[in-house]
């Protein structure tokens, strides 16, 4: 079955003109997907023989909502999608002062392995296609009754594992034909996979970069993300400078604070001496508490003190806000009680 909203503009046109059909069909079926149309039979303006054709070959990808839970404190609600084969994944949608903003995700489980994050906890089952992208974003926009601005790919999974897919979807969604998110008003999340940073720096995108750093140090570092015994942070950090002068557009460094790991006030400023003199901004996150890992996140003094040793080095540094505290709104928690009640995938129940 051909995964029709995966596709551009242009391949829909060859698709339709190669089946037999006239081109400007494409433009209708494009239309119908705008709108967020998840049956052919919707699409009223198309004679009931593509209808029909559409049916026995395509399918549109759709994400269900299996759970929601919504903040009482801030209204942030985080969503467990379900796709055609079982496989489930999250969303976070967060309102800020530029606009509601949805955090999703590109892979169902993943394999990186960071000991403080709740998702590599399940395992890795799939990568999601760009249309799965696409529909937690739909999907979202229909349930709230808003309009999305702006993208964060930092759920479930590591986007730069799943490239292809997570490139596609950056083209789609910033297309007129499809949502319309401007690309600056993405971000893309990484552990930190070297050769793909370069990659993704030769599509020269204009989305913003993060970069999940976690440590001043390596030794530090390779306790928590497995990552960093195939990518040294100083490999790391200059393919961060190369993808600063390739497209411009300034990295945000990912540290979440853990009491007693990573937190003190020497690796503050070993961390400050190592980013001095890049174009970089760094984001402080409190560690989410994610049961099994014994972390425990870092007093509000703590946090202060990393910022202001960090901006004494020349470094802007802020503590992110905490939303959706009392939701669990850390992607993988979810997902992780919603198997452990047996509900178990489509897929991971193939698998075994």
């Amino acid at each position: 079955m051909t995964d029709i909203k995966s596709m551009t503009a242009d391949e829909l046109r060859q698709w339709v003109t190669d089946n037999g059909f006239p081109a400007f069909r494409a433009a209708q079926i494009s239309d119908w997907l705008r709108k967020g149309v998840t049956d052919f039979e919707e699409m009223r303006n198309l004679p009931v023989q593509l209808r029909t054709f559409l049916k026995s070959f395509c399918y549109i990808s759709v994400a269900t909502i299996e759970k929601k839970q919504v903040s009482r404190y801030d209204k942030t609600v985080k969503y467990l999608f379900s796709f055609h084969d079982g496989e489930c994944v999250e969303s976070v949608l967060m309102s800020y002062h530029h606009g509601m903003s949805i955090c999703i995700s590109t892979q169902v489980g993943c394999k990186m392995g960071c000991t403080f994050c709740a998702t590599g906890k399940s395992g890795f089952s799939r990568n999601l296609t760009a249309s799965e992208m696409l529909a937690q974003i739909e999907a979202a926009q229909r349930d709230a009754g808003v309009r999305i601005a702006n993208v964060v790919l930092m759920g479930m999974g590591e986007p730069l594992d799943n490239f292809d897919n997570v490139t596609r979807f950056l083209r789609l969604v910033s297309s007129p034909q499809s949502l319309g998110i401007g690309m600056r008003h993405i971000t893309l999340s990484t552990c930190g996979i070297v050769p793909k940073i370069y990659e993704l720096a030769g599509q020269r995108f204009p989305i913003n970069l993060a970069v999940s750093l976690h440590a001043p140090n390596d030794v530090i570092r390779s306790r928590t993300m497995p990552i960093a015994k195939a990518y040294p942070m100083e490999q790391l950090l200059q393919a961060c400078r190369d993808y600063f002068q390739t497209t411009g557009r300034r990295v945000t460094f990912e540290y979440s604070l853990i009491s007693g790991v990573n937190d003190s006030d020497a690796c503050a400023r070993e961390l400050g001496q190592r980013l001095r003199g890049m174009s970089c901004h760094v984001n402080l996150i409190p560690v989410n508490t994610v049961e099994g890992t014994g972390y425990r996140k870092s007093n509000v003094q703590r946090q202060q003190s990393f910022a202001d040793i960090l901006a004494a080095n020349g470094i802007t540094a802020t503590v992110r806000r905490t939303l959706g505290s009392d939701i669990d709104a850390s992607c993988g928690q979810l997902r992780r009680k919603h198997l452990s009640k047996g509900g178990q995938s489509l897929g991971s129940i193939q698998q075994k």
